[in-house]
């Protein structure tokens, strides 16, 4: 479907960021290229909020973001990641987020949205010690409705993995790749989600997740099992979806506020 022929060589985007916590403190910061790792002032939990100055991804762009912890943490995104048309071969995104001894991340990035012909791999891991948890969130807008954007072709493999001293415990592959993408389970939608909150006794979040999807415009579904509660999403558009990730993160993180990011 793509040329991916190296026949154009352009200028392409590397970034590695990533950052460590001991006891709630600072312990190890790494920026290079165009990758950014930022701490804003907040109280409380520390967060970390993640940036790419490039401005999107295309061919043969890399990115790398990690963290590291044994205690709370919060990390995310400053703004939706935007997966641009792509002729000659993939983007790369890998995540690696180790939660060590009884620590907790939130991992709340922004969208990604995926621009008609893009191309992107990406792989999110997230290591957890045995009394560690985390909740993961990844939402994905195939081109912006309000723009009159269409996505006509893609190719988009995107790989989550949480695992607990080493073994997995929740595995979700996912590819969309054909002309006029639609998985078999997207139906008309344009946006969809997933959280899952991974702790021992998560499968108890299950009713409060339930009790928040109320936002108009949103196909939703929990359910709970061995540890962990899992949340989908569909929405025709990329802002009901954004609402509703709202009051599942009120619900999930009772009632703590959202990060700053997604306040704008």
């Amino acid at each position: 479907m793509f040329d991916t022929s190296d026949q154009i060589r352009m200028q392409r985007s590397q970034g590695e960021a990533s950052a460590a916590f001991a006891g709630g403190r600072l312990r190890g910061l790494r920026q290079q290229g165009s990758a950014k790792a930022l701490l804003p002032r907040v109280r409380g939990v520390p967060e970390v909020v993640f940036l790419n100055t490039s401005g999107g991804l295309t061919s043969g762009d890399r990115l790398s973001y990690a963290t590291e912890t044994d205690a709370r943490m919060v990390a995310t995104t400053q703004a939706a990641e935007r997966a641009y048309r792509a002729d000659h071969g993939p983007a790369k995104v890998s995540v690696r987020h180790r939660v060590e001894g009884a620590g907790w991340l939130d991992w709340l990035p922004q969208e990604t949205i995926l621009f008609d012909r893009a191309d992107l791999d990406r792989e999110t891991v997230i290591s957890l010690g045995p009394e560690a948890g985390c909740l993961m969130l990844e939402a994905v807008v195939l081109g912006r409705a309000a723009m009159g954007e269409t996505v006509r072709a893609l190719r988009f493999r995107d790989h989550r993995r949480i695992e607990r001293a080493g073994r997995p415990v929740f595995l979700e592959p996912l590819t969309l790749s054909a002309p006029q993408p639609r998985h078999a389970l997207l139906g008309a939608a344009r946006a969809f989600a997933t959280l899952v909150l991974c702790a021992r006794g998560a499968e108890d979040a299950v009713a409060a997740a339930r009790g928040a999807l109320t936002v108009p415009g949103v196909e939703a579904a929990a359910s709970g099992w061995d540890g962990k509660c899992v949340v989908r999403l569909l929405a025709a558009d990329g802002w009901p979806l954004r609402q509703q990730i709202l009051a599942l993160m009120a619900a999930l993180r009772r009632s703590a506020a959202p990060p700053r990011v997604w306040q704008l």
